[in-house]
């Protein structure tokens, strides 16, 4: 990977480097908001998972927009801006003196970080020509899930100073990359398309919802994102039901660890060998493990099963995450490239409906019909991929979206 990277230009290298530095900043305060939320306001845990959720939520149907704007304007002007908000939103989650200016904070955050994430991407098609795309999205995701591994551990080690230090450091991040962009950005940078006739955000969504396949691939990542989203929260309502406390910080600390790991050392070197050529196979094989993991994770009796099930589960993240990128890279017209990825992040939405689903289940049935309920969303996700492969594009012109 250091040497492919190595070769890149210094405007890609510094658009990666958005998804290490912002996605550490973001992991120094996400583990640690459930403490805050529950000393600083005195929540109770539904509640807290009700304001973190629905942050999430929000920041990814707002983002749709930030799509738009990713199609409309400067690439440079527009990660500075977001950057700024993101920057302002963990200073100002820090100072909070009420909760509702502390939720909007966190959605500031979320969408913020939702749209430099897009444009990230988006820059990929400019910068980059279609064979190279695939090991882009694999580094990227490899630096995303370095800095989801370290930051819970700074995090911890600031809250223990200071309650308000993870998001002072957080914020401090986000404003020593505005600095770096401002300075070293390519300003030329261009992943809006020129020449192209104006649209309003809604006509320009009423022509995505024409291309079928975007809406399929948009409901199958939203289908298995409830299982790969967030699974490390309903894998800790299943072990807090089924185990004791301590037994499941020993086992979440363990599997979170070799996610990691796996992510780290395996990501690279799979993910850049996916090919839109061989899309569907690639994303069979990855919700194929997710159904041997969740198995897994059903039987686990021990330690080392329960980390050899997290290896397994982990190869399908491995394999669908660049996998869904690369089949969206593919669909997506040059000048909706920004709207297409905003589509794609709407798998936030089932991201977050994850624990939901999976707590109600825990509380009306066996526990183990949690896993049920998981491999099912994998099967309905994986038919959704499977229509939007096999179904063309819409009768109309996707070129003009004054057309629509």
């Amino acid at each position: 990977m250091l040497a492919t990277l190595k070769h890149y230009p210094a405007t890609l290298k510094l658009l990666l480097s958005a998804s290490l530095i912002l996605t550490l900043a973001r992991a120094i305060t996400l583990p640690y908001l459930v403490i805050y939320l529950s000393g600083q306001f005195g929540l109770s845990i539904a509640d807290i998972g009700l304001v973190i959720g629905s942050t999430l939520i929000i920041g990814s149907l707002l983002s749709l927009y930030g799509g738009f704007l990713v199609d409309r304007m400067s690439n440079h002007r527009l990660i500075l801006t977001f950057c700024g908000v993101f920057t302002l939103g963990f200073l100002g989650a820090s100072i909070a003196p009420a909760l509702w200016l502390f939720y909007l904070c966190l959605v500031s955050v979320n969408l913020a970080y939702a749209v430099i994430d897009i444009a990230v991407k988006a820059a990929f098609g400019s910068l980059l020509p279609v064979e190279q795309r695939s090991e882009a999205f694999s580094i990227k995701y490899t630096l995303t899930n370095i800095g989801y591994a370290v930051g819970p551990f700074l995090g911890a080690g600031l809250a223990a100073v200071d309650s308000s230090l993870p998001f002072l450091m957080s914020a401090g991040l986000g404003a020593g990359f505005w600095l770096t962009y401002c300075v070293w950005g390519d300003k030329r940078l261009q992943t809006a398309q020129a020449n192209q006739p104006a649209a309003a955000f809604l006509a320009v969504g009423t022509l995505l919802l024409r291309d079928y396949r975007l809406v399929c691939f948009t409901l199958g990542g939203l289908l298995s994102a409830v299982v790969f989203g967030q699974f490390t929260a309903y894998l800790s309502q299943y072990l807090i039901v089924t185990t004791t406390p301590e037994e499941t910080y020993r086992i979440i600390s363990t599997i979170v660890a070799t996610n990691a790991l796996t992510v780290i050392s395996l990501q690279y070197s799979l993910g850049k060998r996916i090919s839109p050529r061989y899309l569907n196979r690639w994303l069979a094989a990855g919700l194929s493990l997710f159904v041997v993991g969740l198995g897994g994770f059903a039987l686990s009796t021990t330690l080392l099963m329960w980390v050899l099930s997290m290896a397994i589960f982990t190869l399908g993240e491995i394999i669908v995450f660049p996998a869904e990128y690369m089949f969206i890279d593919n669909i997506a017209p040059n000048h909706l490239r920004g709207m297409y990825y905003a589509a794609q992040n709407l798998s936030n939405v089932g991201a977050a409906l994850g624990p939901v689903l999976c707590g109600w289940v825990l509380a009306t049935q066996p526990a183990y019909s949690m896993f049920y309920m998981l491999v099912v969303f994998v099967v309905a996700g994986g038919l959704m991929y499977f229509l939007g492969g096999l179904i063309g594009r819409p009768r109309g012109n996707l070129a003009s979206p004054a057309d629509g």
